[in-house]
């Protein structure tokens, strides 16, 4: 909306620039070839030169001090301001510039250049800006001047415009007009029209920016809300222009195809924990018949560990579509409880500094994230250190061991499913390599992060941390 506000701005005022441009040489032209042919009819060789004009010439008109006009009084509006016949041109005998002209270059090009046009061959042109206050003949003028335009006292008059061309035989030809009076008028009028079609344009552009972006923020909120909770529930009815509704119509059909995969998915993955569990336990009961006890547990073994990677397979299968709400929880209560579980088995785990802070969590889904990494910690770092602290709008559980570390390069791949390091650090059976990866997808889920570091001392890896953060309560 800024670009296009700036782009409109820009051209608006090229276009009024233009204008403007195109009225000022519109005013010159007239000025300069109403001059011109002045000068060339009023031509008279045999003519003797007449004095120059005293500073303080009173009436060049007739000798009663009547100023022949030309033309009828000016109507009301018309603020072109037209001097009398007998002052706007006149022949001196020397040079009519004096101290305090302006010069204009641009119309003494084109004055200069209508007189050739014309067939005549000038000698010296010139052409300056002068107060009409300062002219000699003009001001005498000034109080007929206001009356018969009716410009008030204070009202300041037009620039007077001095043309002049010498003779052969040395008089300089004299025209003097005002500048259009209207030419500041039509600055004025031109900035107004340039700042209306400025305002009309971006109120049109940000009303049809505002129909085209609507849908898209709807659109947006309604991804954010379907990758949260994945379900037909709050679908977008089309709005919008034409592509627009097109595109909500392709998202709903893509949202309603991806909710058919993901429920297939779970009566797939309930068929699946279901077909194997049972035999499971049927196997766990008929190893009871083996007389041999160090078989017998080791078969019992084997089955609880392919019980428990079925379940976190399962879990990490149902992570993305939990059936549980989110639920404001006090997370040092949470974690108090969980490390209580660990303490009552007689695992090493200590609880530190815990800050009193509320989160909206699913906390059946967050205390086994909180178990999975002091697992971890517990298998391959014989103590786990667990503690919660605030930073920024985030909670964060931060889980450290005094294990071995993981190689820098491993970081990241550690979280990926099925993934497990060397034995050399493995104390135990090492698990299924999906604790990380669930307690990843369960930070994922509450819009989190899971992290890991290597704690170092003195640039020895002395254990290892991990960081689980979740958005606290706005």
């Amino acid at each position: 909306m800024l670009a296009i506000a700036v782009a409109l701005l820009i051209a608006q005022g090229f276009s009024a620039l233009l204008i403007w441009h195109e009225v000022h040489q519109r005013h010159i032209a007239a000025l300069v070839n109403g001059a011109a042919m002045r000068v060339t009819m009023a031509v008279d060789p045999a003519a003797p030169p007449p004095p120059p004009p005293p500073a303080d010439a009173p009436d060049h008109g007739h000798g009663d001090g009547h100023h022949e006009w030309r033309g009828p009084p000016p109507a009301s509006g018309d603020d072109t301001l037209r001097l009398p016949r007998t002052v706007r041109l006149h022949v001196d005998a020397a040079s009519p510039e004096q101290p305090g002209d302006g010069p204009l270059n641009e119309i003494e090009v084109a004055f200069r250049d209508a007189l050739v046009a014309q067939g005549e061959a000038p000698g010296n042109v010139i052409a300056v800006a002068r107060d009409a206050a300062n002219d000699p003949l003009v001001r005498p003028l000034l109080p007929e001047l206001r009356v018969r335009y009716r410009l008030g006292p204070s009202q300041p008059l037009p620039v007077l415009v001095l043309t002049a061309a010498q003779q052969a035989d040395g008089r300089w030809m004299t025209v003097r007009s005002f500048m259009p009076a209207n030419e500041n008028v039509v600055v004025f009028r031109l900035l107004r029209q340039t700042l209306l079609t400025y305002l009309v344009l971006v109120v049109a552009v940000g009303l049809i920016l505002r129909r085209m972006t609507r849908p898209l923020r709807a659109l947006t909120a309604r991804l954010d809300a379907f990758a949260a909770s994945p379900g037909l529930a709050g679908q977008l009815a089309p709005q919008g222009p034409a592509d627009m509704r097109q595109l909500i119509i392709a998202h709903n059909a893509m949202e309603a195809r991806l909710s058919a995969l993901l429920d297939e998915k779970d009566v797939m993955l309930g068929a699946i924990g279901h077909d194997l569990k049972t035999p499971l336990a049927a196997l766990r009961v008929r190893i009871e018949a083996v007389d041999n006890d160090a078989e017998r547990q080791r078969m019992a073994t084997t089955i609880e560990e392919i019980t428990r990677t079925l379940d976190d397979i399962l879990s990490l299968a149902r992570v993305g579509r939990p059936d549980d709400p989110i639920e404001a929880t006090e997370m040092s209560a949470l974690v108090a409880d969980v490390i209580g579980e660990f303490e009552d088995l007689g695992e090493d785990v200590v609880l530190g500094d815990t800050a009193r802070m509320v989160a909206p969590v699913r906390a059946l889904w967050l205390r086994r994230a909180l178990r999975n990494l002091v697992s971890n910690a517990l298998r391959y770092g014989q103590r786990a250190r667990v503690a919660l602290v605030r930073e920024g709008a985030c909670a964060v559980l931060v889980v450290e061991d005094d294990g071995p570390g993981i190689p820098p390069a491993e970081l990241q791949r550690m979280m990926e499913p099925f993934t497990r390091l060397d034995p050399s650090r493995n104390t135990g059976t090492g698990g299924a390599g999906l604790g990380l990866t669930l307690a990843r997808a369960i930070a994922d889920q509450h819009g989190g992060m899971l992290v890991l570091t290597n704690r170092q001392v003195d640039g020895r890896v002395v254990g290892l941390t991990a960081r689980l953060s979740v958005p606290l309560a706005k």
